[in-house]
């Protein structure tokens, strides 16, 4: 506990491994099987527990439950793990569950993420880098989301679905098949609404990139081919446009199928 500053009301179990100038806020509770890096902050009233590992430089508000057992009937005390990357911001009120042995036993949170109020994250999930879950985004067990993705509130994503990189959702949608990357969604059930261009212009795509991508979408949702003669195209035009690559990626790896 090097340089640590612990509110004299919080509580630390023995066992506890704090970075330096790690700080724990009043009435925080820290379990023994917790390792949290340096530079992270802890509010108040925040519960972490279970073999949960906090990387450094996280901003955690009050309220928040994380480590807790799984909402899984099948969890029966297995030593699975919570893993926060680094940079993160966690506002209030969120829950991050551990993993199951059902699944790779760890429930990931990458880096340089914001996380809003009220989020879910539930057993197994995977969740990129540089991500925003909009206030009350609720992950189901076993969800992937990859990078520079954005929920927007409301968002509810069904189990053992993914939502690839540098997609946009929009409030209140309901995801129960994989969202492939670039694409926005939106709607009960998701439908798709082209690609987040403002989002990737941010990120530096050049237009060139932006045009082959929207390309590509047109191939996919609005040439009128199936799937697999739609990704037969795309595997044509990516000789050209590897920027669409990882679309082709995703689309070979989908298990749940896309949104159509």
């Amino acid at each position: 506990m090097t340089g640590a500053m612990i509110h004299q009301s919080a509580l630390v179990e023995r066992g506890a491994q704090l970075g330096s100038k790690v700080s724990i806020g009043a009435y925080s509770i820290i379990g023994e099987h917790v390792e949290i890096g340096d530079n992270t902050v802890i509010g108040p009233h925040v519960v972490i527990s279970g073999r949960t590992r906090i990387g450094r430089d996280n901003r955690i508000f009050q309220f928040n439950s994380l480590g807790e057992v799984p909402q899984d009937k099948k969890y029966d005390g297995e030593p699975t793990r919570l893993e926060i990357g680094d940079r993160n911001t966690i506002r209030e009120f969120c829950t991050f569950n551990l993993g199951t042995a059902q699944d790779v036993g760890i429930t990931r949170i990458g880096n340089d993420n914001w996380i809003m109020a009220y989020v879910h994250v539930a057993h197994d999930c995977q969740v990129g880098s540089h991500t925003v879950f909009a206030n009350n985004a609720q992950l189901a067990g076993h969800v992937h989301i990859d990078d520079w993705a954005i929920l927007g509130g409301y968002t509810g994503v069904h189990q053992f679905c993914r939502v690839g990189a540098h997609t946009m959702t929009a409030v209140g949608t309901v995801v129960l098949q994989d969202i492939p990357p670039f694409v926005m969604a939106a709607g009960n059930t998701a439908s798709p609404f082209g690609i987040n261009a403002e989002g990737l212009k941010r990120r530096g795509f050049s237009p060139e990139a932006l045009l082959a991508l929207k390309r590509a979408y047109r191939t996919l949702y609005k040439s009128g081919l199936m799937l697999d003669e739609a990704r037969a195209k795309l595997a044509e035009e990516v000789l050209v446009h590897p920027e669409i690559q990882p679309l082709l990626d995703f689309l070979a790896a989908s298990k749940r199928g896309i949104i159509r």
